[in-house]
């Protein structure tokens, strides 16, 4: 198996309640990471995460409106300070590409939500799409929504109804004979519209 030379997070985004953010800052001690929190001279903050080895990621903050906004751009090689940055991602749900670095190749995922949205391998040789997420359930609601058959069902109605009111006016056998050759068709279209 490929050893992993370094994960980059590269334009990743974060929003947090404050609920989410005090979660956040109790979570880490247990992952042997241990935040701190700096403000800075504009009045922004900014956590701090260090990994017992000593290295460290600068996860800068803005609040507005009650929410934290975080835009992450890093380059982590630590496998502890990975996987809590890694965690953290996932947890609450971030935006972004990251890339993980291998000997020879990267692979570079997407996320929306914090869920994989598009994985790419990149190589010398060029870019292969190895996962694209497709939205299932997304094109199942658009065509839920739909509603051109039942449309034209009711405007087959109307027709089917129509000729039923002409068929009581007419007189004349042809008159007849075309309007029930319209009710055929109108009715073997409404049926198997319905169905």
């Amino acid at each position: 198996m490929a050893q992993r030379l370094a994960t980059e997070y590269v334009k990743a985004n974060l929003q947090l309640t404050e609920l989410q953010m005090n979660q956040l800052l109790n979570s880490m001690e247990h992952l042997f990471v241990h935040p701190k929190v700096k403000v800075l001279e504009s009045g922004e903050q900014e956590i701090v995460l260090v990994d017992v080895s000593g290295e460290e990621v600068h996860l800068p903050i803005v609040c507005k409106d009650g929410v934290y906004l975080c835009e992450l751009s890093c380059r982590l090689v630590n496998p502890r300070l990975t996987n809590a940055v890694r965690k953290l991602f996932m947890t609450y749900k971030g935006d972004g590409v990251v890339n993980r670095i291998y000997q020879g190749f990267t692979m570079k995922y997407y996320y929306v939500h914090g869920s994989v949205q598009r994985i790419e391998e990149i190589t010398s040789e060029g870019i292969r799409l190895v996962f694209e997420h497709k939205q299932t359930l997304n094109d199942l609601e658009q065509l839920f929504q739909k509603t051109g058959v039942e449309e034209e069902i009711t405007v087959t109605y109307k027709d089917i109804d129509f000729w039923l009111d002409q068929r009581n006016k007419a007189v004349s056998n042809n008159e007849i004979k075309f309007i029930d050759e319209k009710l055929r068709l109108g009715t073997a279209k409404w049926f198997a519209m319905e169905a």
